[in-house]
């Protein structure tokens, strides 16, 4: 087996490829920044959490309804026609917010309406490149897709942060929308990896695949990661504080994003072939049985220990669920598809943000990790189920 490294490079050396990859790269990274960038702008001039709390999740909500709809128009008329448009229409609901020439959470709203999902945008054209006996290289590049997700979310809130520490905080927020304008188009300039538009009546036609179980299926696993994600946020926090040390939730988040990235990186590299939905029904088993013993253990070491086994499997599903996604709609409709899964992942982060703040207010920490578990578990059944999807699929891409 080549070594992970090589398989990267050689795929980046893909005519065309580092050309859009590394733009996008530079917009999801201020796209990582744009909501903690908010919560410190918002926070500064109300000085109240709740009115940032608030105005970032109208944000996040916007993000999640209208990245689907920016995704739909993408795929009716090109990266290189809508990009622009979208673009535009956010740095200015940025000036108005940074202006504050409208209410915060109007404002809020704009910025997440109009923020276009790049790694969407990169995952098409990935899928465009990397097509007919080329395809067998799409697990790598939806694993270097995840390898940028992970790095610029590492990266970008710490970035902000110290800005907003700074007392700069809409430094941080100018900042994460330059990044997010330039790379996006820059991302739309780069012509020569664009898929290929399809007619009106065979993006009709393909857009009932968007209603077919292999892809709702997909739809949901994203759901609950993002449950999975948002119940985890939330109990680590709670978990360091009912200790007495707050401090300790930055060492535990680093174990868990640490071998985030490198599961991520591993198994982009592992080329064994297999059927991806046993894969994905087995990495999503292997995060239920990893993240079981949060509910009951409650020595930091060992809460360590377990955070970092499950960052291992969150990747891999990650992966498999862009793959599986990949190869249940026509090309017709995958930027489309692609965001409805980045939505759906924002949606269930969102929501267990809100029920585990509530189990943990009533049972403390542990009570917010058997969300997160009931949500693995839930992930666990929805793949097995995914076993029976293969002859749905139009192709499997392991």
């Amino acid at each position: 087996m080549p070594s992970a490294s090589a398989n990267y490079r050689t795929l980046l050396r893909t005519s065309g490829a580092a050309a859009f990859f590394i733009p996008s790269v530079v917009g999801r990274l201020g796209i990582a920044m744009t909501g903690i960038g908010i919560v410190w702008l918002v926070h500064a001039r109300a000085g109240s959490y709740a009115a940032a709390g608030l105005v970032t999740g109208g944000f996040a909500v916007a993000d999640a309804v209208a990245g689907p709809q920016i995704g739909r128009l993408v795929d009716r008329f090109g990266q290189a026609r809508v990009l622009p448009w979208a673009l535009g229409a956010h740095a200015g609901a940025v000036a108005l917010l940074l202006a504050g020439a409208v209410p915060d959470l109007v404002a809020g709203v704009l910025v997440g309406a109009t923020l276009p999902q790049l790694g969407a945008l990169s995952a098409a054209r990935w899928s465009a490149l990397l097509s007919g006996e080329r395809a067998t290289a799409l697990p790598t590049a939806f694993a270097l897709e995840a390898l940028a997700n992970g790095l610029s979310y590492l990266a970008g809130p710490a970035l902000v942060s110290v800005l907003g520490a700074a007392g700069r905080p809409g430094a941080g927020v100018l900042l994460a929308a330059t990044l997010v304008v330039g790379g996006g188009l820059t991302l739309a300039a780069e012509r020569g990896t664009t898929p290929t538009l399809t007619g009106s009546a065979e993006r009709r036609h393909a857009g009932r695949a968007l209603l077919r179980a292999a892809f709702l299926r997909q739809v949901a696993l994203g759901l609950t990661l993002g449950v999975f994600f948002g119940a985890m946020q939330v109990s680590v926090t709670a978990y360091a504080v009912g200790r007495g040390t707050p401090d300790a939730a930055a060492p535990l988040y680093f174990a868990s994003n640490c071998t985030n990235l490198l599961g991520g990186w591993a198994y982009g590299a592992w080329r064994h072939g297999g059927s991806a939905r046993r894969h994905q029904a087995a990495a999503a088993a292997g995060l239920a049985l990893a993240s079981f013993p949060l509910t009951i253990l409650d020595a930091p070491l060992a809460i360590g220990g377990t955070l970092a086994l499950t960052g291992l499997a969150v990747p891999v599903l990650l992966i498999l669920t862009s793959v599986l996604i990949e190869s249940s709609v026509p090309r017709a409709v995958l930027t489309q598809a692609f965001t409805w899964g980045n939505s759906a992942s924002a949606a269930g982060i969102a929501a267990a943000a809100a029920v585990a703040g509530r189990v943990v207010d009533a049972g403390g920490a542990h009570g917010g990790f058997a969300v997160a578990v009931v949500a693995a578990m839930a992930m666990t059944v929805l793949a097995l189920g995914g076993l029976r999807d293969a002859s749905a699929a139009k192709d499997e891409r392991p």
